[in-house]
Parts: C-alpha cells; structure tokens; sequence
C-alpha cells in the first residue's frame, strides 16, 4: 500500500472523531448549544447511552479475543510508570503548588469517549468491547491515582477513601462492564427487539459525547501564557503515548492490542479532571488550559501516530 493510501486511510479514522469535537465547538460560539444542553447531554451519555454501547459491544464479543488479561497487565503498568515519571518530572521542574495539577493533566486520559470513538473507527465492535473491558480498568487506576497526587500539594484537604471506593464501584461504565461479561462468557441471547432498541439508544453516544467535549472546550483558556500546561500538555500527548506503545511493541503486542493501547494512551486529557481539580481547590485555570491544550493537539498526534504505525506494520 502506498505512502499517500496509508496516510488518506488514517484520516478517516481520525478525522470523524475530532471533526465532531470542532462542530461542537463552533454550535457553542454561535449559541445553538448552552451549558444546559452540555450538562443534560453529558449525564445521558455517563449515566445511560455509553454504558448501554460498552454493554452491547461487550455481548456480542468474543471474549477470547475482547478479555485480555495480558493487556490489561500492561496498561496498568504502563499507566504507574508514566505516571511515577510524570511525578517525577513534576517534582523538579513544577511549583509545589501546581504539581498535583500537573501530573494529572499528564497521565489521565479520555478514553471513555474519545478513546472508544478512535478504537470504533479502526477495529468496529471489536475494539468497542475490548475497549470496554480495558475502560473499566482506566476508571478505577484514573481515578484513584488523580486522587492520591492531587491531595498530596492541596493543605487542609482529605478524602474520604470509602466514598472513592463507593464512587467507582457504582460507576455506570464499571457496571455495564461487569453486567456484559456474564452474558458473552454464557452466550446469554437477548431478544432481538431488545438488542436493536439497544442499538438505536447506543448510537446517541459517541457524536453526543464529541459534541459535548467540543462544547466545553475553552480558546480564551488556552491564550493565557502557561509553560506548565504546555509541558504537561506535551508529555501526555507525546512522551507518555510513544514509551507506552513502544514498550507494548517490543514487549511483544502487535495489531489491535498494540493499537487499541495506543489510543488509550493518546487520548487527549479528560475534562474530568478540571472538575476533580476545582473541586479541591486547586489550579483550575491551569487544568482547564491542559485539557484545552490536549483536545487541539490531539487531533494531529493521534492522527501522526496512527498513521506511523500503520507505516510500519505494527496495528
């Protein structure tokens, strides 16, 4: 295949997806869509559409392909790494005060949707169930490493572990994950009706979800000045997804593992986390510019890096 057929392919895996966040971003600055809409929209796809599409894909997998322990090994590994170097750079290069900030923006990823969106655009169903199945893992490392780097430069803060732990394990993606796995592992069959209702609900989910990022997305933020938002920026857009996919290849991880764990990794930042930050009271101008910095970037390094996989043979 041809250098310029390889490169046209990668586009319309990647370009769908942040075309939709664009689109959202210009019906927000024409006024079509407001903060009610990004709010009520945003809890639909948390709360129902997206469990229900993990759910479905997760049903109709194979789960000797989807379930792969060694996979999931890896990404939590590779997600303690990057974010140990993350910390580790922080310690040395970033004020005290924004470096649970920091770290954050640069390890934590938005693969619940922008991550599945990608993984449906390049393996189908395939990659929504094994994406599925590695999401679960992502909420509960994401969440609890956010946490514990983010209270450790914030005074006077605590958490409450068991409302953590109550929080993740009644997370609707955690759940629709365990629900699923019962079903493919017996090959439960649900009436068909029920499937294509299912189906005709599921499909809201991702160019809902896209808009909704695109809607939120702040270019006034990213106009003031911030080197520690372009660092963190640059390492989780850059450093963290090329040592993450590099380790996978040479430890042995090849076609949809290897790209499936790619765009996990090069997620952009999940706005999740601006919200954990202000809720801590924390650097929200400086979570809020690493989120907007990462969403822009990503449309092109997610493409770039797409694209030099597929050069080389390796997805």
């Amino acid at each position: 295949m041809s250098f310029v057929a390889i490169f046209l392919q990668t586009l319309e895996i990647t370009l769908p997806v942040f075309a939709m966040v664009f689109i959202g971003l210009g019906l927000r600055r024409i006024g079509w869509i407001d903060d009610a809409f990004v709010h009520t929209a945003s809890a639909l796809v948390f709360k129902a559409t997206l469990p229900t599409l993990v759910f479905l894909s997760i049903i109709r997998a194979d789960l000797d392909t989807a379930f792969n322990p060694a996979l999931l090994a890896y990404y939590l590994v590779a997600t303690l790494v990057g974010f140990g170097i993350a910390w580790f750079w922080a310690r040395w290069r970033v004020p005290a005060a924004d470096r649970g900030v920091y770290v954050q923006g640069a390890f934590r990823g938005n693969c619940g949707i922008v991550g599945l969106a990608l993984a449906a655009n390049l393996y189908g169903d395939l990659g929504l169930s094994a994406g599925g199945i590695l999401l679960g893992l992502v909420i509960v490392s994401y969440n609890a490493l956010s946490v514990t780097v983010l209270l450790a430069y914030q005074d006077g803060q605590s958490a409450s572990w068991r409302r953590i732990v109550r929080d993740i394990t009644r997370n609707p993606l955690i759940l629709a994950v365990l629900l699923a796995i019962p079903f493919a592992a017996f090959h439960i069959q649900l009436p068909r009706w029920v499937l294509t209702s299912g189906d005709y609900f599921a499909r809201l989910t991702l160019p809902l979800a896209l808009l909704c990022i695109g809607a939120t997305l702040s270019l006034s933020a990213i106009r003031r000045d911030s080197r520690t938002a372009l660092g963190a920026s640059a390492f989780k857009m850059i450093i963290l997804p090329a040592l993450g996919t590099l380790g996978g290849w040479l430890i042995g991880f090849r076609g949809m593992e290897l790209g499936l764990m790619f765009l996990f990794f090069a997620s952009p930042t999940a706005a999740a986390s601006f919200v954990m930050v202000k809720a801590l009271g924390g650097n929200d101008r400086l979570a809020a510019n690493i989120v907007a910095l990462t969403t822009l970037l990503a449309s092109v390094t997610v493409t770039v890096g797409v694209f030099v996989l597929r050069l080389l043979g390796w997805v």
